[in-house]
């Protein structure tokens, strides 16, 4: 879901209750807070970016007693507020409770969840794609039957660039079926009230106009996966790591919506890993919010993985 479903819907006064007012030629201007306050429509504020962070392997990671709770304290510690639950393809009652426990707690510290569900082959059509339309038909059902916990989106991990026929540079001849997946999936969620958000790899902004355009125009949101830009044992300064960080963001950015004028395409948040950064990983999330924050296709941070900062801690 945009940013915007955390902004307040604001409604224009009836023309019969509008005070007038009466504009003396003084010369001098009204306050800008005057005018606020008489059209809150124009004193709205920026919206509040994504910062998301990934589960995987979440049967593991909340099956024993404090762990959800220790989940949403990170959470609530570092800023996150979206978090991308794995969720298992074939899970029985346990597990079932114990996802509608964890959304309930992340809820209350009002903490959106996605279910993140992951494939290498789902552009194709078949059973690999049928397979991934089920699962998200097991989500539906999931929030028929949990109305007061349920997830609030899908988060899709689908990487067909990771099969060996299409590696390599320029090579997007998977590029019809993965639109095509993320379109069934969006026809699906939309209809019950749920988001969606893909996982994508650099090499498909460097498309041309027309690979750009169809891609940005099939999903709503996406996350680009900006990875393997650093290492931990990198001896460039954090300050010089922070500004490749930027630079790079910015490039892609520029990338991506060159010569697209629609203003529908999706809005895109920018995800960097642990591995890449290990304790320095919050200042470069930090960076690229100060770095996008007045772009207006720049949709937030998201940070892999919860997973990677508990082998850190332990």
């Amino acid at each position: 879901m945009d940013p915007e479903w955390l902004e307040v819907t604001r409604r224009g006064t009836p023309t019969m209750n509008r005070p007038r007012l009466r504009i003396l030629n003084s010369g001098i201007a009204l306050p800008v807070m005057f005018w606020a306050s008489l059209f809150p429509a124009f004193a709205g504020s920026a919206p509040t970016p994504i910062h998301g962070l990934w589960v995987w392997k979440s049967p593991t990671v909340i099956g024993t007693p404090g762990e959800a709770d220790a989940l949403r304290d990170f959470c609530v510690s570092e800023g996150v507020n979206e978090v991308y639950v794995s969720v298992p393809a074939r899970g029985g009652p346990s597990q079932e409770r114990q996802m509608t426990e964890l959304i309930a707690l992340l809820h209350g510290s009002n903490i959106r969840v996605e279910a993140l569900l992951s494939s290498t082959d789902a552009d194709e059509v078949g059973k690999h794609r049928d397979s991934l339309l089920d699962r998200v038909e097991g989500i539906e059902n999931f929030n028929h039957k949990h109305p007061s916990d349920k997830f609030d989106g899908i988060h899709l991990d689908v990487e067909p660039w990771q099969r060996p026929e299409n590696k390599g540079a320029g090579n997007l001849q998977f590029l019809p079926g993965l639109v095509d997946v993320f379109r069934a999936v969006v026809a699906r969620a939309e209809q019950v009230g749920m988001t969606v958000n893909a996982d994508i790899a650099v090499k498909l902004l460097k498309g041309d106009l027309g690979q750009r355009q169809t891609l940005l125009s099939s999903v709503p949101r996406l996350t680009l996966m900006m990875y393997e830009l650093s290492n931990p044992q990198d001896t460039s300064s954090v300050e010089q790591k922070a500004e490749q960080v930027a630079k790079t963001s910015q490039k892609d950015f520029d990338m991506a919506y060159e010569g697209l004028k629609d203003s529908k395409l999706a809005k895109i948040a920018v995800a960097l890993r642990t591995a890449d950064y290990g304790d320095l990983l919050p200042q470069m999330l930090r960076k690229l919010d100060s770095a996008n924050g007045s772009n207006p296709h720049y949709l937030g941070w998201a940070r892999h993985s919860y997973n990677d900062t508990l082998q850190m801690t332990r």
